[in-house]
């Protein structure tokens, strides 16, 4: 009887050991709402931060601590410049520089808070995201749309980075 208790928890010990290292989630969440009242797009996003670290680090070859006490001014304004070259709006055609405006912690996830000025009128909105792609081949961003009282939802993904909506 103790021989088979033994063998059953070894055998639930070492599956639990593998079944946790095998595969990892790369996930990042993006959410766009367009406040037409203010003429404005507004971005939240959400992002692992230890895999930020990671990618930013084999970006710019050196250590980052997002997230931490030992993070940096110099750190944070390549994140922002990494994030600003890998999530990118256009509006009817034009790109637009999103303006950066805060960010903040929630356990392990980096909350970015992002804004668009001045969109008066949308006929299209052409959306390019491949954060944390570059670092991570398995990541995969999902991008919610809200607008005129619909909201649209897109996977990216390696091979699918841009997605263009229409009004």
């Amino acid at each position: 009887m103790k021989k088979g208790l033994v063998v059953t928890l070894l055998l639930f010990f070492a599956f639990s050991i593998s079944s946790f290292g095998v595969h990892k989630f790369y996930m990042g969440i993006f959410q766009i709402n367009y406040a037409s009242e203010k003429k404005m797009l507004q971005v939240t996003s959400r992002i692992f931060v230890d895999d930020l670290n990671k990618t930013l680090e084999k970006k710019y070859s050196k250590k980052f601590f997002l997230g931490t006490d030992k993070e940096t001014p110099e750190s944070v304004e390549l994140f922002k410049k990494y994030l600003l070259e890998k999530f990118v709006l256009k509006v009817n055609g034009q790109s637009k520089t999103m303006n950066f405006l805060s960010k903040e912690m929630d356990g392990d996830v980096l909350i970015c808070y992002l804004n668009l000025k001045d969109v008066s009128k949308i006929c299209s909105l052409e959306i390019y995201n491949s954060v944390l792609i570059d670092g991570f081949p398995e990541q995969q961003n999902i991008v919610h749309v809200t607008a005129f009282g619909t909201k649209k939802s897109f996977l990216f993904t390696e091979t699918s980075t841009k997605q263009v909506l229409k009004y």
